[in-house]
């Protein structure tokens, strides 16, 4: 079983319930689940032994949450290269924003890829416009996911 590190952000807790919702799933499946706080950069380099995934809403003009920010922004300019870490990423959003829609999700997945983290699978985009409890589309996307992750080598040592 896998060790799975949540990284989340949220205006008004959509995300947050999101997130609750699949570690409580993540963990009836038997893998542990790990909650990512604070702004320590640090959190996602550890991360590279297990999965991450980012669950976040969007606010304003594609802006990442107050609460996920600090977190990204620390990454950024830290800028640890990360080959080993596998991610996957949940964008809530409102499709009714245009180009910014899902934006917070989209910067994250790009920074992470310019890390050379490897994305598991297409980022999930949840439009509020469509979908009034995100956390039922999320739930039905995680298997899938989960699919698609392949075994972490294991080292010879």
């Amino acid at each position: 079983m896998a060790a799975f590190h949540l990284a989340v952000g949220s205006v008004y807790g959509a995300a947050e319930h999101t997130a609750e919702q699949l570690a409580a799933y993540l963990t009836e499946q038997g893998h542990q689940v790990q909650w990512i706080e604070g702004d320590d950069p640090q959190a996602i380099v550890d991360a590279a032994e297990g999965v991450l995934l980012v669950i976040t809403s969007t606010t304003g003009s594609g802006d990442l949450p107050d609460t996920l920010a600090p977190l990204f922004f620390a990454l950024r300019e830290r800028f640890p290269m990360l080959p080993g870490l596998r991610y996957g990423v949940i964008a809530l959003g409102d499709s009714s924003y245009g180009e910014t829609f899902c934006g917070a999700g989209r910067q994250f997945d790009e920074l992470l890829a310019e890390l050379g983290a490897k994305r598991v699978g297409e980022r999930l985009q949840i439009d509020a416009c469509e979908t009034f409890a995100p956390e039922e589309e999320a739930l039905k996307w995680l298997p899938q996911w989960l699919s698609q992750l392949e075994p972490q080598p294991v080292n010879a040592d």
